[in-house]
């Protein structure tokens, strides 16, 4: 601390002086011209002629804190978090709260070791580039009616948290178990409370009555938010909303709506799933930045949203603001509308500069708790028939631009159904964490794809194998190949057949950022070439089709689940 006064008083030099910059006040809403010093990793001061051991110019650009993102599966990237890592730093991300949801859910917490294991060993001048603050996830399984690869009930869920590997609860997906004051779920709920650590939400369409149920029980967050009007409503039940911007879905534009000078602290941004592809084009929450500007969010309210607010949110003291006493996690910026980053600093350190990460990522630590986690018993063609006895069948219809379906019927002949030539599509779900030989069927409608099948074994939120096709055989061989690359997207077609491996929980790959784009862009335009419709993409909408607690209708491997009643319904009414 004395140190710190020193240099703050200008009676020792700083380690660092950040100089030309005009520096963002997330207080005022003001910028300010003129320098930063910093000294062991701490800003300890703000004017002008600082005097540092080294200096920095910033060429008259914009200095914000550092960003970060309230709510992300890393896993969903598809890279390893080594990877990860050296994309998301040069776009200016320096912290997240992640639910490790999906690794967990494969590999248990295991999982959640692994990635805070892989992230801890990349360092700059000893520092790590991003902090990444796990949370343990709160669903696994997602919902009782699907097959995991692991499952946490309330008591342990409480000896887990305890533990300083993780820094909150996920979200809370099973919201309908939540309203019903199921007594597992409040055993995780007061885990995390008895230990002051955050629960996060996950509450879509949930107001009203239901949204004083939740917000009593202690949840903070919500990123489902539909409507301006829920927006609001949440907001004035002490939520924190959290504005999306995602690779599969985003709902900036309409929280964009709901944003005011008065309610502005709030909000705040996340990311929550998105891809290597999407990292590399687009950005991260700088990205995310950009697009609220443009839907009308004024940026003085726009960057708390991805900096200070998170900091409130989640009680980090010291973080998100560049002020003396926080921390030098900085971001340096053309401008505050296209925010586009040019240097990246954690804790003092530059950690990243016009696009490139200073630190190696190319190392990877893969324990086996992490691989070989595809087991299933042996498949064929047969495994896929349905028979139909005369009565109408339920079927998935996906609505274009959303994980939404709609529960629709058709009325096949009586005997064997067969899909080739109509608008229907054959959809699997595989069971392969525990090789139970579980398969659900279901009915997929408008989708496009013909000639064959795709599968991946990202399926969220338990990651079983999801298959969809118009053809038995080729089903089966999807499986076979990802059972063989222990997990991956595959793709069966007329004259040939594609995979690409996802070798870590068969939700990530090994492969460096560019390999994982080329490969994940080829399978992808090869499903295009087979028919299926825009609107949808190609592998990652049958990544949710699983997903139990998004409406209205979904498939697990124990069956047709539909949220509105939250069971099962059978595939043929009777």
């Amino acid at each position: 601390m004395k140190e710190l006064i020193d240099c703050a008083m200008r009676r020792k030099r700083s380690d660092l002086v950040i100089r030309n910059v005009r520096i963002f006040n997330v207080f005022s809403g003001e910028m300010e011209e003129g320098e930063v010093a910093i000294k062991c990793g701490t800003i300890v001061g703000i004017g002008k002629g600082y005097e540092g051991e080294e200096a920095f110019d910033g060429g008259g650009k914009v200095l914000l804190p550092g960003l970060i993102d309230s709510h992300i599966h890393v896993e969903s990237s598809m890279l390893a978090p080594e990877t990860w890592v050296g994309l998301c730093s040069p776009h200016g991300t320096t912290a997240i709260i992640a639910d490790p949801h999906e690794i967990v859910n494969v590999c248990g917490v295991e999982g959640a070791e692994y990635i805070k294991e892989a992230v801890s060993r990349i360092k700059k001048d000893g520092v790590s580039p991003i902090d990444v603050l796990l949370e343990l996830p709160s669903c696994v399984p997602a919902t009782p009616f699907e097959t995991s690869g692991a499952s946490l009930d309330g008591r342990e869920t409480e000896r887990e948290l305890a533990r300083d590997l993780f820094f909150g609860l996920g979200e809370m997906m099973n919201f309908p178990a939540v309203l019903g004051a199921e007594e597992d779920v409040l055993k995780k709920i007061a885990a995390a409370q008895r230990l002051h650590k955050p629960v996060d939400g996950h509450a879509p369409g949930v107001t009203g009555d239901g949204l004083n149920a939740y917000r009593a029980a202690g949840i903070l967050t919500d990123h489902e938010s539909l409507t301006p009007g829920e927006c609001r409503e949440k907001i004035a039940r002490g939520m924190f909303v959290q504005a999306r911007c995602g690779s599969s879905t985003e709902n900036l534009a309409d929280i964009a709506k709901a944003v005011d000078g008065f309610n502005f602290r709030r909000f705040v941004l996340c990311s929550d799933d998105k891809n290597a592809k999407d990292l590399f084009t687009r950005g991260h929450i700088d990205d995310a930045l950009c697009r609220l500007v443009k839907a009308g969010v004024p940026a003085k309210y726009a960057i708390p949203m991805a900096t200070i607010n998170i900091a409130d949110c989640y009680r980090l003291q010291g973080v998100g603001a560049v002020a003396p006493g926080y921390v030098a996690d900085m971001v340096l910026v053309d401008d505050v509308e296209s925010f586009h980053v040019r240097a990246t600093f954690k804790r003092g350190v530059l950690v990243a500069r016009e696009g490139e990460a200073l630190f190696e990522t190319s190392r990877r630590y893969l324990p086996a708790a992490v691989v070989g986690t595809v087991k299933i018993k042996p498949v064929m063609a047969e495994s896929f028939t349905v028979i139909s006895h005369g009565g109408r069948m339920r079927a998935l219809e996906i609505l274009p631009h959303t994980l939404f379906t709609k529960e629709t019927f058709f009325t096949p002949p009586a005997g064997r159904v067969e899909v080739k030539g109509t608008d229907l599509l054959k959809l699997a779900v595989v069971e392969r964490h525990q090789a139970t030989g579980n398969i659900g069927l279901g009915f997929v409608k408008g989708y496009g794809l013909r000639g064959g099948a795709i599968g991946i074994s990202v399926a969220h939120d338990s990651h079983n194998l999801v298959v969809l096709g118009d053809d038995d055989g080729a089903m089966s061989r999807v499986v076979a190949l990802l059972a063989k690359a222990g997990g991956g997207m595959a793709a069966v077609f007329e004259g040939g057949e594609e995979v690409f491996p996802l070798d870590i929980a068969g939700l990530m790959s090994s492969a460096p950022a560019k390999e994982v784009i080329a490969r994940t862009s080829a399978i992808q335009e090869r499903a295009r070439q087979m028919g299926v419709k825009e609107g949808y993409a190609p592998f990652m909408t049958l990544a949710f089709l699983s997903l139990a607690v998004i409406p209205e209708l979904k498939l697990t491997d124990r069956g047709l689940v539909k949220l509105a009643t939250y069971g099962f319904v059978p595939l043929e009414e009777e």
